[in-house]
């Protein structure tokens, strides 16, 4: 349903109305067969007012129609326009979609991969790009109107949303933003924050989705609804009580199997089949069985997503073993030739490791994986054709739900847990959002569906809650670096720039949290004049008086703290030198009295000893320090039998009655380490004499309502106590951004990259190295460590400042060239270490230690290895082997620009050998 949809003489006024005051969007809306809804008619209007705008829509809306419309006003008014995203595949894909409509001659597209047209009105490009360019100051800046920043939402990513902010804070004011967010819960308060710093801009926000999404759990055979309601209102939809009466039989039939004997369990391991409490069967279906009951069911094309690249490869296989098949000939047909057109520069002798052939074959049969250890092309082939309808199931890791577009009938979530990193955690609402969002074409289902695989134990409850949630915040991740840092004191100085970084959203959301703690504070400071008043006394200060009592308890506390301190260590002590056969007596506990040491304890023992003795009365026990209030001393000793043992009854009687014979009559001698009448007490003791002497002096000490006063003071510090934690958490969120900042200036005046307002030479190198691990980049640069390597040593070494291994398992000892590429790797992570140091002195943490996972493949790949032989040496999957490749091309380029003599020739010569095969191949959507 549309919003702007009317036809009657009414609506067509309106319409005609609107196209007067706003001609430009009723220019571009004449080229749509369909009607915008209201939400974008709105953001249009408000664009062209000249406002900025943020729209924050559901994944599937049609929010990017507005960044369209922001090209469109760009190329009727002669101004230009940026198209930021924050992936190169969504940057080549909407660079795809403009040149459609607008022509090749009026589109541009800078990725860092490729350069096409960059001097065009519109240039779609990665933010990153983007960034580049205004801290360089370029001239393809002139005449820019209108910025759009696709999936703006992205500034909440840990490792590179600081971009986005930095982009927004320095975009000239003359540029209207186009900010295209998903559904967040904290739309207005970014918005409030882009008002502040690109003067007014709109916030609009559409909760409704245009496609209708309807939640299922498939259990067996059957599909169930989540909800017993409409789901159109999840927060107030009952879960389906069929689905609840399943999820009891199973935890039911769980409890049953439970009690079966270990080889009954393992009889029915191997079926297929669940049985639940009542007699019923619960079928789990392959995943085979699943693309199967979801075309019979009228749900293809479907996104099923397992988070697990070797899950997606395993599933597309199972599939191709089920011999499934969901095209007829023409399309595979069609399929086939596509494929072979797109793939056709790929080299012949690399398809065989690429998987080509069996990519190929699941393909024309409907089925394919999408995940980031693909090659970018069969990426590209699958989104393309899943578009086209061709491909009928995509098995997908949740990278897919990162802008690019691939909608589907129905959205399929095998399991509700991934891998974090560090451990299988339960998705959160909004990923679980951001995934099912997929499900529904618009202008092609009348409804979407999220389909969520039964698994032994699930909770539709839980399941339910993730569906009906609608708490996503957008936090900032924003934190200053050294490259952004010498740019920024280049082109503001340092007291500007740090006015700037104040702007950012990062601060603009702990000044928000201050604003409330500051709240708190101002009332609990209200509230402690008013106890003060209370406590006043006539004859004299009674908070100074009371300072003196709380002064007294505080010391009298502390002292009996270090007596029970030092008691405890004499008990310890006491214990630690007992031998087996010492007799003592237990002083405390179930079994004090005269005891024989068969075995003192272990002194390692973190709760102190606990020695094992036996009773006068024959109880074989090991002690703890509860029982030894006091320290203890061997009163004799007697012999134990080498034949002792504590479970036998006759070996305890035995022993326990010569323990009775040989300290009939004996008295324990005095505890060791007991204070003694004439040992002086601690120190502390005159400090609490002296306090009682002021205490009894002071004029508050005789007024008869002094016990009244003193409950107020009570409260008074008991308040101020907690002032004092929110003043600290206050002093903690101001300015935070600002002081990271300096501290980050303060390491690079040390390494004198900054001298007060001005950039060095040095600095001016690292003004044009944008990489993680920038500093450590420019450090070897300007020491030299470079210098006498030759282009595939080059690409070796830069490998360990671009590359993270995915898993500290993977992290096996790397193989690595030896000779001087050995020597200089070494000397890079001593580099590395140092600059950690000083990072530490600064309480600073930028820099991760230098990663040689893939300096052997680096060398090699430059050397000309053939690519299967080092995918199989690596153990790397195509895609990261491509994607970090790349990344190297792109740190080799800047140390090509950046270095001057004989190292810049070299990087260049890095850059050629690095550049070929599947790594050269870049089409406009890789």
């Amino acid at each position: 349903m549309n919003a702007s949809s009317g036809t009657g003489p009414a609506d067509q006024y309106a319409r005609f109305q609107r196209s007067r005051r706003h001609p430009a969007l009723a220019e571009f809306t004449s080229h749509y067969d369909f009607p915008l809804d209201d939400f974008q008619v709105r953001a249009c209007e408000q664009l062209e007012d000249g406002h900025s705008v943020l729209v924050a829509a559901p994944t599937g809306s049609g929010k990017t129609l507005v960044g369209e419309f922001a090209v469109h006003l760009a190329l009727t008014t002669g101004r230009k326009c940026f198209y930021t995203t924050p992936i190169k595949a969504l940057s080549n894909q909407k660079f795809n979609d403009l040149v459609a409509r607008h022509g090749a001659e009026q589109v541009g597209l800078l990725t860092g991969d490729n350069t096409i047209n960059g001097e065009a009105p519109v240039v779609v490009m990665t933010t990153e790009v983007l960034r580049n360019m205004l801290y360089a100051g370029s001239r393809t800046l002139s005449g820019l109107g209108f910025v759009v920043m696709d999936e703006v939402h992205y500034l909440a990513d840990r490792s590179r949303g600081a971009v986005w902010e930095e982009v927004i804070i320095h975009l000239p004011e003359s540029v209207a933003v186009v900010s295209l967010s998903a559904t967040v819960s904290n739309a207005e308060e970014f918005g409030e924050w882009l008002g502040t710093v690109r003067g007014e801009t709109v916030t609009i926000v559409e909760e409704r989705r245009p496609v209708p999404l309807y939640q299922h759990v498939l259990v067996g055979r059957r599909m169930y609804d989540l909800f017993a309601d409409d789901p159109a209102a999840p927060q107030e939809a009952k879960v389906n009580p069929q689905l609840l009466r399943v999820a009891r039989d199973d935890f039911a039939s769980s409890r049953m199997r439970d009690r079966r004997s270990p080889r009954d369990r393992n009889a029915r391991s191997t079926s297929k089949h669940r049985q639940v409490g009542n007699g019923r069967r619960v079928w789990i279906p392959s995943r085979a069985d699943v693309v199967e009951q979801l075309d019979a069911a009228g749900l293809l094309p479907a996104i099923v997503f397992i988070f697990s690249r070797v899950g997606c490869d395993a599933a597309v296989q199972q599939c191709l073993n089920a011999n499934l098949r969901l095209t007829t000939p023409a399309e595979r047909d069609e399929i086939f030739a596509f494929v072979q057109e797109r793939c056709s520069n790929l080299p012949d002798e690399d398809l065989q490791v690429l998987g080509y052939h069996e990519f190929l074959d699941g393909l024309t049969r409907g089925i394919a994986a999408h995940h980031a250890g693909m090659l970018p092309t069969f990426k590209e082939c699958v989104e393309e054709l899943f578009l086209r309808g061709l491909c009928r199931v995509v098995f997908a890791t949740e990278t897919l739900a990162l802008g690019i577009n691939m909608p589907a009938r129905s959205v399929v979530i095998e399991k509700l847990t991934k891998w974090n990193g560090e451990t299988h955690a339960d998705i959160t609402p909004g990923e679980y959002t951001q995934l099912t969002g997929r499900a529904g074409r618009r202008g092609i289902d009348v409804e979407g569906h999220g389909v969520v695989l039964w698994q032994p134990g699930l909770d539709p409850k839980s399941v339910a809650g993730l569906a009906s949630t609608r708490t996503y915040p957008l936090k900032s991740s924003f934190r200053p670096t050294y490259n952004m840092a010498v740019n920024l004191v280049h082109e503001f100085g340092r007291e500007r720039a740090r006015e700037l970084l104040e702007s950012s959203f990062a601060q603009f959301q702990a000044d928000k949290a201050v604003v409330g703690l500051a709240r708190q504070l101002r009332k609990s400071e209200d509230a402690l004049q008013g106890y003060a008043e209370a406590a006043a006394c006539h004859l004299g200060d009674f908070m100074e008086y009371a300072a003196l009592r709380r002064t007294l308890s505080d010391t009298e506390t502390a002292l009996a703290k270090a007596r029970r301190v030092d008691r405890r260590a004499e008990v310890i002590t006491s214990l630690e030198q007992l031998r087996p056969g010492d007799v003592i007596e237990v002083p405390a506990g179930r079994f004090s009295g005269m005891a024989v040491v068969i075995d003192p304890g272990g002194k390692a023992d973190r709760d102190g000893p606990r020695p094992y003795v036996l009773t006068a009365d024959r109880q074989a026990r090991r002690l703890s320090l509860v029982d030894f209030p006091t320290p203890v001393a061997s009163i004799t000793r007697i012999r134990i039998p080498k034949t002792f043992n504590g479970r036998n009854p006759q070996s305890r009687r035995d022993l326990a009655s010569t323990l009775r014979e040989r300290t009939h009559g004996l008295t324990p001698p005095p505890t060791r380490g007991a204070r003694g009448a004439g040992t002086p007490e601690p120190s502390g003791s005159d400090r609490i004499e002296q306090l009682r002497r002021e205490l009894r002096d002071h004029p508050c000490h005789r007024c008869p309502d002094r016990e009244d006063h003193a409950r107020w003071a009570e409260r008074w510090f008991k308040l101020d106590r907690d002032a004092r934690t929110l003043r600290r958490r206050i002093e903690q969120r101001t300015n935070t951004i600002a002081r990271q900042f300096d501290r980050v200036c303060e390491v690079l005046d040390t390494l004198e990259y900054l001298d007060g307002d001005t950039v060095t030479s040095r600095g001016r190198a690292l003004m044009r190295i944008y990489n993680e691990m920038d500093l450590v980049t420019a450090e070897s640069l300007r020491v030299g460590l470079w210098d006498d390597l030759d282009a595939s040593q080059l690409a070796c070494v830069l490998s360990a400042l671009v590359f993270e291994t995915r898993r500290a398992d993977d992290a096996a000892a790397p193989r690595i060239p030896g000779g001087r590429v050995r020597d200089v790797l070494g000397a890079m992570t001593s580099l590395w270490a140092d600059l950690d140091a000083l990072e530490k002195e600064h309480r600073l943490e930028q820099l991760r230690e230098p990663d040689l996972g893939f300096c052997w493949a680096a060398y090699r790949w430059a050397e000309g290895d053939d690519l299967d032989d080092l995918l199989e040496e690596t153990d790397l999957a195509a895609g990261d082997f491509v994607r970090w490749m790349k990344q190297l091309l792109d740190l080799a380029g800047q140390v090509g620009d950046v270095a001057g003599g004989p190292l810049r020739e070299t990087a260049r010569e890095a850059v050629n050998r690095l550049r070929r095969g599947v790594v050269a191949y870049s089409s406009v959507t890789d």
